[in-house]
């Protein structure tokens, strides 16, 4: 894919120095005011790389449910979800972590971890942290589609359950349309309290 996305050249020199399984981790759902933050850990099969991969935020909501099925299918995918009462108790970064260790949990023999960003969750293997490695590294850009479909999917069924607030389509960030149904509607328990336009309505009321 050369200059143009990202590739499989890191998982390929970790490969040469003799890591077998090498796992892309990324994640979902750290800026929202509402839901879990979801992260997925994909170790892609070097012979079958689903065609597309991308950063997900560079791709359209048609195109990630169209990938998500086939890396399911063929890669080893371990997906972790750190619900509100967490992300409140714990805060969103180390709720973040949490995820991505649990997600690396699933998946048995991993010899190195590629991580999005540049804090390392504390894994039983070694850590390379990757900034913007969803445009360099195409496990990363997997674990990224993963975590984001896994993610929207979560809040399109919160929608049924609190009609009125939007969420299948903010999917819990903070648009205008979401700030207008919590004017409406109140704080759900999906709301992440901790957060300070949460905490700010909370205490006017």
């Amino acid at each position: 894919m050369g200059g143009n996305g990202p590739d499989f050249s890191i998982e390929r020199k970790a490969m040469r120095k003799g890591a077998k399984l090498v796992c892309g981790i990324d994640e979902a759902g750290r800026g929202p005011w509402a839901g879990p933050v979801v992260a997925a850990a994909v170790v892609l099969d070097p012979k079958c790389i689903p065609h597309g991969l991308n950063d997900s935020k560079t791709l359209s909501e048609a195109r990630r449910e169209a990938l998500f099925e086939p890396i399911m299918a063929s890669a080893r995918v371990g997906i972790g979800i750190a619900e509100v009462d967490r992300i409140d108790r714990d805060n969103i970064l180390q709720a973040t972590l949490w995820a991505m260790a649990q997600a690396l949990d699933q998946i048995e023999g991993v010899a190195l971890a590629l991580v999005d960003g540049n804090r390392a969750p504390a894994l039983p293997c070694p850590v390379q942290t990757i900034v913007e490695g969803d445009a360099k590294s195409l496990s990363i850009a997997a674990a990224s589609i993963i975590a984001k479909v896994t993610r929207d999917r979560i809040m399109v069924g919160h929608d049924q359950a609190y009609p009125g607030y939007g969420f299948a389509r903010h999917k819990g960030y903070g648009t205008a349309l979401h700030q207008e149904a919590l004017r409406r509607h109140g704080v759900t328990p999906l709301h992440r309290t901790s957060f300070a336009p949460i905490a700010a309505l909370l205490a006017a009321r």
